[in-house]
């Protein structure tokens, strides 16, 4: 559901509006579809908001969102321009008989707002072909677009096909980042409103400021971070003497107020979204790189998570608060790795940093804790380098290591600590991650039994879990059949209802430690602060939205997501059109178990996937090892790929 749409269905004030918004509800008003009863607007009980599903015969359905209502049959000549995936507002047709039924009076929002086309030679002829869908179209612009070179990439309206954009040509591999930021509604350059914001707010700590906060800047803290990255959510100090963890994060809420044009900005972004290259933040740069980022050596805004330890390790005590602080240095994860290797020598005499190795081994009793009641996932991750021309030069398999748990089991405890602050009743915020489906774990066990894996699911389903681990591990197959747990859980997502977190196996968790590149700790972070403050106006306005905007937020996080994998994607095409007739080692990692004719994915052993594998008459199963020829590879479409099999290892 679109935030406007839990909006209408739950009811809002005209304040609560986000701009874009503005324009349907006067629509929505004009023709009746809302009542009003104290300043609250809300449908009207003969009308319905939701997602459209068309047909192959372009026929409708609006899906209902309670039990004892029945989905909607919306014909063809009552879909008022609705596309397929569009949020609509429906009107129920109650005098016609048979299925319940009714037309499209309003559109929320639609799924597609831009699209992109490419030149392709046809049979001699020049053609338009969408490179969402792969259907051929007309587009229309001032100058005759067939003038262009084949391969010409046009940035196109959806609605009207009117070219908005030429991007480049599809030979050139810097246009895969347009294209991919187009395709999943990411953004690269700020308004200038937005930036002249960021320009304008100083870009030191000055004294008048802190005059209110907790002043922490003689403590040592330090930073943890990859060795690339510019912006520094987090900061962390541990007080051997009383048992208490400090961790920092970087006060975004003080810089960016409600309503101005930065905030605007950031909750239509929501992430910062990472490609190998390149990072596009939520925040402008002036904030998320400098003013915000908890550098060494710089006074620094701070909202901190102050935890108090007892002897087992468990929370005594929590406290959260607005402070200033001045870290000392900036580590990151090699550093660390290093030290570790090393028994802590560099730092046993360090009066700042000798701290570290006890918080080491507090950590490493954390993580052994949760997992008694969470899981431990070795799933791979692929990380990509790129050439000066944005071609992939090289692919490595990244694992967690020694530093990344010091630094993750810190956040964890800090975020659900921050959770734990609140019911639970639509109060605040929450990440939750439901159990997975008992047909889903059904399906994992059929699948693994082709490769000796044989389960017994059991009426626990972490048992059946840690059961399948078990037995991975004897085949050395941890990494490979983590990956399929993974696939067969639902989507972790933000909801203001506490349900837990399912795989870190937490009653209460949230997200508080990022707020320079995620829109749902800003959130948090307001929340906790108005909380402290007892403002009840405030926490009023904020619970009241906090169901679109947690929509919203898990909305955007999926679109993110989507537009790195889709550019990775593109990376790999273009590798596999360079070696269009080579050969390669492969592992496979799907097959559709009903039907093996359809194929299978594999995984090149360099680390590029989502090959498309004929299986032909092999008797093959989940990662068998093969030798592949690429025979296909698509760079405008990269989901279209095809490799032959030459033969299976012995």
């Amino acid at each position: 559901m679109t935030p406007y749409a839990i909006q209408l269905t739950r009811g809002y004030k005209l304040e609560d509006l986000d701009i874009n918004d503005k324009n349907t509800h006067q629509n929505l008003l004009e023709i009746g579809a809302l009542e009003e009863k104290n300043d609250i607007f809300k449908l009207k009980s003969i009308y319905r908001a939701g997602e459209i599903y068309l047909s192959k015969e372009n026929q409708g359905y609006l899906e209902s969102l309670y039990k004892e209502q029945k989905d909607l049959l919306i014909e063809s000549k009552d879909l008022n321009d609705a596309k397929n995936g569009d949020f609509v507002v429906v009107k129920r047709i109650i005098a016609r008989r048979g299925r319940p039924s009714g037309k499209v009076v309003a559109i929320i929002k639609r799924a597609i707002l831009n699209t992109i086309y490419i030149s392709k030679n046809v049979n001699g002829k020049i053609e338009f072909i969408d490179i969402r869908t792969g259907l051929p179209g007309e587009i229309y612009s001032k100058e005759d677009p067939k003038i262009y070179k084949e391969g010409t990439l046009f940035k196109v309206d959806a609605l009207s096909n009117q070219v908005i954009e030429i991007l480049g040509n599809i030979e050139d591999a810097k246009v895969d980042e347009k294209i991919s930021l187009i395709l999943h509604n990411r953004f690269d350059e700020f308004p200038q409103d937005a930036i002249q914001e960021a320009k304008e707010i100083p870009n030191i700590v000055k004294d008048d400021e802190i005059k209110d906060r907790v002043d922490l800047r003689e403590l040592p803290f330090c930073t943890i971070d990859p060795v690339t990255a510019k912006d520094f959510d987090d900061a962390i100090y541990y007080d051997t003497n009383k048992n208490i963890l400090y961790v920092a994060i970087a006060d975004v809420s003080y810089y960016v107020p409600y309503f101005s044009a930065i905030d605007k900005e950031a909750i239509k972004r929501g992430f910062t979204t990472y490609l190998p290259h390149k990072a596009f933040p939520m925040l402008p740069r002036e904030l998320s790189e400098n003013i915000c980022s908890l550098k060494p050596n710089v006074d620094r805004m701070a909202f901190v998570a102050k935890i108090e330890l007892d002897d087992n390790y468990e929370v005594k005590k929590s406290d959260f608060f607005e402070a200033v602080i001045h870290s000392k240095r900036r580590f990151n994860y090699e550093q660390i790795d290093n030290i570790i290797d090393n028994d802590f020598k560099e730092f046993k005499n360090d009066k700042d940093f000798n701290w570290l190795e006890p918080l080491y081994k507090i950590t490493r009793e954390l993580k052994s804790k949760r997992l008694q009641i969470g899981y431990d996932f070795r799933s791979e991750e692929i990380k990509l380098t790129l050439d000066s021309n944005h071609q992939l030069k090289d692919t490595t398999i990244e694992t967690g290591t020694p530093s990344h748990s010091l630094i993750e089991e810190c956040m964890l405890l800090a975020n659900k600590e921050a959770a734990k602050r609140f019911e639970g009743d639509g109060d605040a915020i929450f990440r939750v991650h439901d159990a997975p489906k008992e047909e889903k774990i059904v399906q994992l066990i059929a699948e693994l039994a082709q490769i000796g894996i044989f389960v017994e699911a059991t009426d626990d389903v972490k048992e059946t879990i840690e059961l399948i681990q078990k037995e991975a591990s004897r085949l050395g197959l941890e990494s490979e059949v983590d990956e399929l747990i993974i696939k067969s859980m639902k989507q972790a997502y933000y909801s203001p209802f506490n349900i837990g977190h399912f795989g870190l196996g937490f009653d209460f968790y949230s997200h508080f430690t990022s707020p320079i590149r995620r829109y749902s700790d800003l959130i948090l972070h307001r929340l906790i602060k108005a909380k402290l403050k007892n403002d009840e106006k405030e926490i009023e306005y904020l619970l009241r939205n906090i169901e679109p905007l947690s929509a919203r937020v898990s909305e955007l996080e999926r679109e993110a997501t989507k537009c790195e994998w889709d550019f990775r994607d593109r990376k790999f095409a273009r590798w596999a059109k360079e070696n269009i007739g080579n050969r390669f080692e492969a592992k496979i990692v799907e097959i559709d178990i009903e039907d093996t004719n359809k194929g299978a994915k594999a995984k090149l052993l360099n680390g590029a996937r989502g090959a498309i594998v004929n299986l032909k008459s092999y008797n093959s199963t989940l990662f068998d090892k093969i030798e592949l020829e690429i025979s296909e590879a698509n760079i405008d479409r990269p989901e279209i790929m095809a490799i032959e099999i030459s033969k299976l290892e012995e």
